[in-house]
């Protein structure tokens, strides 16, 4: 399609209409922290024929989007920050037996097989925790996903029991 064409020829698919007006807004705001008001957006879906209705359950499923983002991002900083941990006992444990060994013996011995076989351990837990798809990192999420609803469902309803007892 060419600049020349005129406009009554041209058409366009939803994705490219998506990319199109996407990167039209892109260019507009001149700083990407730019902030557009609740009424100028309801303003371009009423130019662009969307019904409110469609907007805002548009609007509810982005904010549901969001929040699912946010919580595997909260998961995924959970995961590296146990691994640097249980790696962190790795390291510290593994050279204290390195520096018995060697003192006791002058050599490299016992220790080593140690190192080898909790090492093998931690190369399964580095392939674990840095592995963010497939099954069983959903599996993973969801597990967590659940546990931090509970501890978020028993603190509110302690805060409120907290507070009632205090009135």
């Amino acid at each position: 399609m060419t600049d020349f064409e005129p406009k009554s020829l041209r058409s366009y698919s939803q994705e490219d209409v998506q990319q199109i007006l996407q990167l039209a807004i892109a260019r507009q705001a001149d700083d990407r922290d730019k902030e557009f008001s609740y009424e100028l957006l309801l303003e371009i879906a009423t130019e662009l024929e969307i019904s409110p209705d469609s907007l805002k359950l548009a609007e509810r499923d982005w904010r549901s989007q969001q929040s699912e983002i946010q919580q595997r991002q909260a998961f995924d900083s959970y995961r590296l920050t146990r691994f640097r941990k249980r790696f962190g006992n790795y390291a510290i444990v593994n050279g204290c037996l390195i520096l018995v060994d060697f003192i006791g013996g002058g050599v490299l011995s016992w220790s080593l097989y140690i190192l080898l076989f909790w090492g093998m351990a931690v190369g399964l837990d580095i392939w674990n925790t840095f592995q963010a798809k497939g099954e069983e990192y959903e599996m993973a999420f969801q597990k967590w996903h659940r546990k931090h609803q509970i501890k978020q469902t028993i603190n509110t309803v302690l805060n409120k029991w907290f507070k009632a007892l205090q009135a």
